[in-house]
């Protein structure tokens, strides 16, 4: 793709990402009232609507709009989300300084985690993103760099590898955040951070199905380095406390 190509999936992703996570505003409004302070669908949904105000009023290439975005998310959204989601955004879009390509969106991706763990302090297992980011970019890598699939087909198993991630952190205990006040009755409630995660993974390969070419592969079970979701071996066999 040239680059003005690559700018107009950009900003068609964030509005894609921003109507979808308007759709599903009360569904992560009920998850983090479960574990957390019930805003998280609000804070997202009214964070990404201003994002994609400022990336639609921005001129420049995908770094840019992409910085735009993040900038947006950190002044708008509340809470320890601005900074996890809009800060990473920031830092991870200086690696799209050349466009957008296999390498540098593989590199963009491995920053974007980097930042969201050095941020929140979080690594799998915690109950947060992270559980969800960290198989997502790591198959992504491995697809493209070890198994040399195409970035679509790699963003597909991303995405499923993702999945098995959220559904992951619903039997384990928190050890983040304000989960992590509720101790083991935390188990048994999804995260509505790695949730949120996911569905921005969906809509950007709903939207790069849009502008690349290529059939997309979803099962992503036998690119998954094993040792990405561990066992939830602390939680008790009923759920309790």
């Amino acid at each position: 793709m040239d680059q003005e190509t690559q700018t107009e999936a950009v900003r068609t992703a964030v509005e894609a990402i921003a109507d979808r996570l308007a759709d599903e505003k009360d569904h992560l409004t009920d998850l983090d009232s479960a574990i957390g302070d019930a805003d998280h669908g609000a804070n997202m949904d009214r964070g990404f609507r201003t994002a994609l105000e400022r990336v639609e009023e921005t001129d420049g290439d995908p770094a840019d709009l992409v910085k735009a975005a993040g900038v947006a998310l950190v002044s708008e959204v509340g809470g320890a989300s601005g900074p996890l989601y809009g800060g990473s955004l920031m830092k991870a879009s200086q690696e799209l300084e050349d466009g957008i390509t296999a390498d540098t969106t593989v590199a963009f991706a491995e920053r974007y985690l980097e930042t969201v763990e050095e941020r929140g302090k979080a690594s799998v297992g915690d109950k947060t993103m992270v559980d969800a980011l960290t198989p997502a970019v790591h198959t992504y890598r491995k697809s493209i760099e070890v198994d040399d699939r195409e970035p679509i087909d790699a963003l597909g198993k991303a995405v499923d590898a993702a999945r098995r991630g959220v559904e992951f952190t619903t039997p384990i205990r928190a050890k983040k955040g304000r989960a992590s006040y509720l101790g083991w009755r935390s188990v048994g409630h999804q995260d509505p951070g790695a949730t949120s995660t996911l569905y921005l993974l969906e809509e950007l390969l709903d939207v790069a199905t849009e502008y690349v070419d290529g059939e997309v592969a979803i099962d992503a079970a036998a690119d998954v380095e094993p040792d990405e979701l561990p066992d939830a071996e602390d939680a008790p066999a009923d759920g309790g406390e």
